[in-house]
């Protein structure tokens, strides 16, 4: 009795932790991103230099070395220094675009699947309408017209990041609604805001954390390719896009140039994804394996 009332206190969280834990990708990914982010919240304690210093510039173009780890790009700057404050700009620009479109599509997908009828045809129009437009190339004729900053690529990456969040919370506010205890509420005099907030959208917590996880790495690889292609964020503001840019014009000898910010890339957003598929099996069992 005494081991039934210890498995029945520690609830859905525990187990959902411990399925997490089980499962060996998720969990390195997730190691390896709390890294990053010490990394870039605390750049200047782990860097020897600024990311615009040109301290180096009688040793332009330098291989890594014990000195410089990552070696010097070509106006004298520390390779090593910019990359890990490039980690503040992707990261930055992924979890506040990912913020945005939450506020965004959580409404707006409650809201239509809720409501049904009209509304709910009205927002799906709008939904297709921006799903159909191919994001990157609407994103550089935008980040041309009003220009490359951190504040205009966030803002162009949550502009179609709201779409997959709005698609998630209405489906699920459409499973939901047809419950029993949403009927119970609505006998009781429940108005229809407070059946969203309290049961819908409550119940909707777990897939929409996921969708926000989700959501970073798709931003931070609309950062780094407006930036690759010149119009995301101005120099000399370091961005892991822009690195890799400007290192392709000496790949064929000064490799390092181009190599590290692209691996420091990769490996940032294969770990968010990893997180993310992680963090979905451990709150929705039922996806394990799928």
């Amino acid at each position: 009795m005494e081991k039934f009332a210890v498995e029945k206190s520690r609830g859905p969280l525990y187990y959902a932790w411990l399925r997490f834990l089980d499962n060996k990708a998720a969990l390195v990914s997730g190691v390896i991103l709390l890294v990053l982010i010490f990394m870039a919240v605390f750049a200047p304690l782990v860097t020897k230099t600024g990311y615009a210093e040109q301290a180096y510039i009688t040793r332009v173009l330098d291989f890594p070395s014990w000195q410089n780890w990552f070696g010097v790009d070509a106006v004298g700057r520390d390779l090593y220094s910019r990359i890990v404050y490039g980690a503040r700009v992707s990261l930055g620009v992924g979890v506040l675009s990912a913020l945005i479109s939450l506020v965004i599509g959580l409404p707006l997908g409650a809201v239509a699947g809720f409501k049904g009828g009209r509304v709910d045809w009205f927002v799906m129009r709008v939904v297709e309408i921006f799903s159909v437009i191919p994001p990157l190339l609407v994103a550089i004729l935008i980040a041309s017209l009003v220009g490359g900053s951190v504040l205009n690529v966030i803002l162009i990456s949550s502009a179609f990041g709201w779409v997959n969040v709005c698609r998630l919370v209405r489906g699920q506010v459409m499973s939901l609604k047809k419950k029993e205890f949403v009927a119970a509420s609505k006998a009781l005099g429940a108005s229809p805001m407070y059946i969203m907030r309290k049961h819908l959208v409550k119940n909707s917590i777990s897939p929409i954390i996921v969708g926000f996880v989700l959501a970073i790495p798709g931003a931070m690889m609309m950062e780094a390719s407006l930036s690759f292609l010149g119009v995301g964020i101005n120099p000399p503001t370091p961005s892991w896009g822009q690195m890799i840019s400007d290192g392709l014009y000496y790949m064929f000898y000064y490799w390092h140039l181009a190599v590290f910010p692209t691996l420091f890339l990769a490996i940032t957003v294969l770990s968010t994804s990893l997180f993310g598929d992680g963090l979905r099996d451990a709150l929705d069992p039922t996806m394990k394996g799928k």
